[in-house]
């Protein structure tokens, strides 16, 4: 009777060992299946419905040759149920990413982020434009109205966002980007107008704004911004016209191909500096933070006139004798 218990024993005592093999074999396979890469040689986008299941997702990346799809991938969702938890959204499968990765950013709702760079010195016309084409963003036109109207302010939009990159997923509305835009613009623009040199011949924080669009668009220097505000201010106090040529460019609108001629320079329009007194009436373009800052504390130079000298950078002058020759040299090579 020994005998036969201590047999049974020993034949359970082998099951048990092989029930045991077999189940650390069946979990090693089901860790190297989780652990292989996907079979991708460049970036793919994974487009996850709401409703979809993880099943769904499997099936569908096996039947676009991505992965394999066999018994061990219910293993991989019995060692990690969470991981049948997923998010819908847009998602970036990349090269030498494993199964469980991917998994783990379908849970987590890694989504695929995009960038958008506003670029400083553009028009809402040309970010308009720019939005409506971006990949993945959701924009109607008036977004630029509509989001100063829901933060209760009037006019133009014209300068009144901050040039900036954005970041944004799939689906997203234009909307929430420009709200950023805004605010910040508004806030960096309280700050400038906080820190302003006080004997500035400019009456708001919205003259501040317009004025330091054109200096934007006068250079883009680093170097040069303080002096080329400097300029401005130093006019404005003497009652002279700023005489700029992107404010004519601007007033002409799409009518403008490249050049001015004389008889742009003598139309007058609300924003042609050459025909009008002061600032126009409103920004030009989208100041960047240094611009902002350039024109609340311009250089402490006494130049009135600056000339182009076809390599980005410019000639100062105090004089209109000293410009003109300036003009000579630069501009008409004499």
């Amino acid at each position: 009777m020994k005998k036969i218990i201590w047999s049974v024993l020993v034949g359970l005592m082998s099951l048990a060992l092989l029930a045991a093999a077999a189940g650390y074999w069946a979990v090693e396979q089901v860790n190297t299946y989780g652990h292989t890469s996907l079979i991708l040689d460049n970036s793919k986008e994974l487009d996850v419905k709401p409703g979809t299941t993880v099943r769904q997702v499997v099936r569908q990346l096996a039947k676009d040759g991505v992965l394999s799809e066999d018994w061990r991938f219910k293993g991989l969702l019995w060692l990690h149920p969470e991981m049948a938890n997923i998010r819908a959204g847009l998602y970036e499968l990349t090269p030498g990413e494993t199964l469980l990765s991917l998994l783990d950013q379908l849970h987590e709702g890694k989504v695929k982020n995009f960038s958008l760079t506003l670029v400083e010195g553009q028009t809402i016309a040309q970010w308009q434009a720019q939005l409506a084409h971006q990949p993945h963003l959701r924009f109607q036109p008036g977004a630029f109205t509509r989001v100063m109207a829901k933060e209760h302010a009037s006019g133009r939009p014209e300068g009144r966002f901050f040039p900036d990159t954005y970041h944004y997923s799939a689906g997203q509305s234009a909307d929430e980007i420009l709200t950023q835009s805004y605010l910040k613009m508004q806030q960096e623009l309280e700050q400038a107008w906080a820190q302003r040199d006080k004997s500035l011949p400019l009456k708001t924080p919205y003259d501040l704004l317009t004025l330091a669009s054109i200096v934007e668009k006068e250079t883009g220097q680093a170097t040069e911004r303080g002096w080329v505000a400097a300029v401005f201010v130093n006019r404005l106090r003497k009652g002279m016209r700023l005489q700029t040529d992107p404010t004519v460019i601007y007033g002409m609108g799409e009518r403008y191909r490249g050049n001015i001629t004389k008889r742009d320079l003598r139309e007058k329009t609300p924003y042609n500096t050459y025909r009008i007194n002061g600032l126009p009436p409103t920004p030009i373009a989208a100041p960047s933070l240094a611009s902002l800052q350039a024109a609340a504390n311009p250089a402490k130079v006494s130049y009135l006139y600056f000339v182009s000298r076809n390599d980005g950078s410019h000639v100062f002058s105090n004089t209109l004798k000293e410009h003109n020759r300036a003009v000579n040299k630069f501009q008409r090579n004499q």
